[in-house]
């Protein structure tokens, strides 16, 4: 009895589909390199750069501008002189905003000649002038009513506080006839106290009891009449007076 076999079920028809399987897979592996490197040159050179100069109403440099793009979703920020670089698409939407201008959009040409796009910005100010505020130390109309029928000063705590700092100031430089310190002392000591808080910025204050030199600067300082008082060379020379006169005196009465 004679058995027929289909024709795909045969070793000679599975050898061509393995071999035609094989040969597609070569292919393939060859071919995709070639397209995805087609596809990044053809990507390089559709990228075009955006640049030119962001000035405002009175044609000042911008700085510190956004500029962004929409499909490419990256942006930068224009420089001190108002100069910006972006790298864009053809066809892209730019935005652009700033601090105290009005938003607005420009678009890139879908032809561009090149690789290089210029775009000078104008910006237009966006300042909102609101009216001047008062300000009252009175919660209601009626406590405001209140104090101008008074004629009082209204008195707080804090200004009570206040006009008693400022009068015991006003007694002690009054007390003190001596003390006074002028502008200039006064800026150098604070410029001092910036200076020594900068100089030991990030690490401990340095203590002088452990510093040789300034053992050596209080010593010469001792020497030189640093810690003597100062009315004691006028007793000396008092005293000095006094037995002068003394010794005069006894040498008139010898004389005698």
């Amino acid at each position: 009895m004679l058995i027929l076999q289909p024709f795909w079920e045969t070793s000679t028809f599975n050898r061509k589909i393995v071999r035609l399987k094989r040969f597609t897979y070569t292919i393939l592996l060859f071919l995709v390199p070639v397209i995805s490197g087609f596809a990044q040159v053809a990507e390089k050179h559709t990228l075009i750069q955006v640049n030119g100069l962001i000035i405002d109403d009175a044609r000042n440099p911008v700085p510190r501008v956004s500029i962004i793009s929409r499909r490419l979703r990256k942006g930068t920020i224009s420089e001190q002189t108002g100069i910006y670089s972006l790298i864009s698409l053809p066809g892209d939407t730019v935005y652009v905003s700033a601090l105290g201008y009005k938003r607005f959009t420009f678009e890139v040409p879908a032809t561009v000649d090149g690789r290089l796009y210029k775009k000078d910005l104008v910006l237009v100010s966006d300042t909102i002038s609101i009216e001047g505020v008062s300000i009252f130390p009175w919660k209601s109309y009626g406590e405001f009513k209140q104090a101008v029928l008074a004629n009082q000063p209204v008195m707080t705590p804090q200004m009570k506080n206040m006009y008693d700092n400022l009068a015991s100031i006003k007694t002690t430089l009054e007390n003190a006839p001596a003390y006074g310190v002028s502008p200039e002392a006064g800026y150098r000591m604070a410029m001092q106290q910036v200076g020594d808080a900068n100089y030991t910025k990030g690490q401990s204050y340095a203590n002088n009891l452990l510093n040789p030199f300034a053992w050596a600067k209080f010593f010469s300082g001792v020497k030189n009449g640093l810690l003597r008082n100062e009315k004691t060379p006028e007793k000396t020379k008092k005293a000095k007076v006094k037995k002068s006169k003394s010794k005069s005196s006894e040498d008139n009465t010898n004389k005698s």
